[in-house]
């Protein structure tokens, strides 16, 4: 019998469709009257168009003002991009359920946040601030005792969501901390990672990035244009013709943007935390990526180019997969992210930029591509790391550090690099 009822459950949770998601009220028109008034004569396919076209300008040149205020700025962008997305997604969760009033879902909401925060910032800073934290005792013990901490903390929160359970809302509930923590997993994650790239060097957060705004916009516009054939039912909008349009704009872009940003110690040196001026830095003699080299043509397009050789940065044989990935697998994001909206019956996760959504809206695909690039790091690029070795060393205790120095004059010596007598 018990098995009998089991499949029934079964069977109707089967039979649920996505039309018994509640309704979410209709996002608000965010665009500027003057902007209204300006473009009223249009309808409303050139309207969105002038409207997405004068925004995206607006943000790339704020996205360059960023830039040029240096990587701390940058940094507090990704953490704001961040928090803004983490609340537009949560925020649909609590419209779409708004009617059951869940206990504490929005406050453990933000507290989860800023515990995972303080996990993964904590860990930055552990790696990359050693020097400054050795210097600061009260430091120290966060330091040390990080991860207990942070665990502390998220059991604290776990505990409030257990005894915030309330009868017939189990199943409800339950949801929505999974909710929460997918969320978290999709935007704190990976802006943590974007912050590790930055750290790797500016090019490797700018060429990424910047393929995929290019890509987006290139798309944009053949599938405007040219589009005819449709590329994917999620996405009604998108077409095979903006897709392969998007493909090879994206990637010459990203193959001439990476010339240029390899010519500059600025974007391509690692950034570091000087502690004696209290300054990031980005100085340094750039790596083999970084230095001009001869290839040869491949005798196939020797006949057409006219080149037998050509002189190229190795970092832009890099872009190529950098802004391949960001136009044929980067869109899956925004394909994802169509899927999720269509299932909660929205049409963007907010009205935050006019034309363009909210900030979810254009960071879909970032996500995507920040998670590839570290990968793409620490497959091919990344070797071992001299000075964030030294960093560690300095940490440990006078008998630890006393310990590798006889082991490592111990292994020059076998290897005939030291005389026994040094």
């Amino acid at each position: 019998d018990l098995e009998v009822d089991l499949e029934e459950r079964l069977g109707e949770l089967d039979l649920r469709s996505d039309s018994d998601v509640p309704d979410v009220p209709p996002p608000t028109d965010s665009t500027p009257e003057i902007l209204k008034k300006a473009l009223s004569g249009l309808s409303a396919r050139w309207k969105n168009w002038w409207i997405r076209g004068i925004l995206t300008l607006a943000m790339i040149s704020m996205f360059f003002l960023v830039i040029y205020l240096g990587s701390f700025m940058l940094m507090l962008l990704v953490l704001s991009i961040q928090v803004k997305c983490y609340h537009e997604i949560i925020t649909i969760g609590y419209r779409v359920y708004h009617s059951y009033d869940l206990p504490w879902f929005r406050s453990l909401s933000w507290y989860f946040l800023l515990c995972v925060n303080y996990f993964f910032y904590g860990e930055t800073v552990a790696d990359y601030f050693a020097t400054f934290v050795q210097r600061r005792e009260q430091l120290q013990f966060l330091i040390r005792y990080h991860r207990f901490i942070s665990f502390a903390l998220y059991l604290t929160g776990f505990c409030m969501f257990v005894l915030s359970l309330v009868k017939k809302h189990y199943r409800l509930q339950f949801y929505m901390f999974a909710w929460t923590h997918v969320t978290l997993l999709i935007t704190v994650t990976q802006s943590h990672l974007v912050i590790q790239n930055l750290f790797e060097g500016m090019i490797w957060f700018l060429v990424p990035i910047s393929s995929v705004i290019c890509n987006d916009i290139t798309a944009y516009i053949f599938g405007f244009f040219f589009g005819r054939t449709p590329l994917i039912k999620l996405s009604p909008k998108k077409t095979w013709e903006g897709f392969i349009g998007g493909f090879f704009s994206t990637v010459i872009f990203g193959f001439i943007f990476s010339y240029f940003l390899a010519q500059h110690q600025y974007f391509v040196c690692p950034v570091e935390y000087n502690s004696e001026t209290n300054r990031f830095v980005t100085e340094c003699e750039p790596s083999e990526l970084f230095q001009m080299k001869k290839y040869s043509v491949p005798p196939l397009l020797q006949a057409v180019l006219g080149w037998e050789t050509v002189n190229m940065y190795p970092f832009q044989m890099h872009s190529i997969a950098l802004s391949t990935f960001a136009s044929l697998i980067g869109p899956f994001g925004g394909f994802f992210a169509s899927g999720f909206k269509r299932a909660f019956k929205i049409k963007d996760f907010a009205d935050t930029i006019p034309g363009h959504g909210g900030i979810m809206d254009r960071f879909d695909c970032q996500y995507l591509m920040a998670t590839f690039v570290h990968v793409y790091i620490t497959s091919f690029i990344r070797g071992p790391n001299p000075s964030k070795l030294l960093k560690q060393l300095l940490i440990l205790q006078p008998e630890q550090q006393l310990s590798v120095y006889k082991t490592l004059k111990s292994h020059l010596v076998e290897k005939g690099i030291l005389q026994p007598s040094l």
